[in-house]
């Protein structure tokens, strides 16, 4: 009983530490885009979709873009670690 508290309280806290990885790119991107004026050059999602060039659309592709990337390789690491565990 006590492991299966230890392996939730683990993906818990991977959980929590990307939630908060990701809101700091948004942080980031909002930052960039209200102090860097000029040539903002408007910022593709994997090459597909475009965001405005403003410090909201700069904020959304930097947390979409850390999270999906974030997410597939955590979603990597889960797959493994279940499958080929001990």
């Amino acid at each position: 009983m006590g492991k299966t508290q230890t392996f939730t309280g683990g993906r818990r806290v991977v959980l929590t530490i990307y939630v908060v990885v990701v809101a700091i790119a948004a942080l980031t991107g909002l930052i960039l885009g209200t102090f860097v004026e000029g040539n903002l050059l408007a910022p593709k999602f994997l090459g597909l979709i475009e965001f405005p060039a403003t410090p909201l659309g700069l904020a959304a592709y930097g947390a979409l873009t850390l999270a999906t990337v974030l997410g597939v390789l955590l979603g990597l690491v889960i797959y493994v670690s279940d499958r080929y565990a001990e």
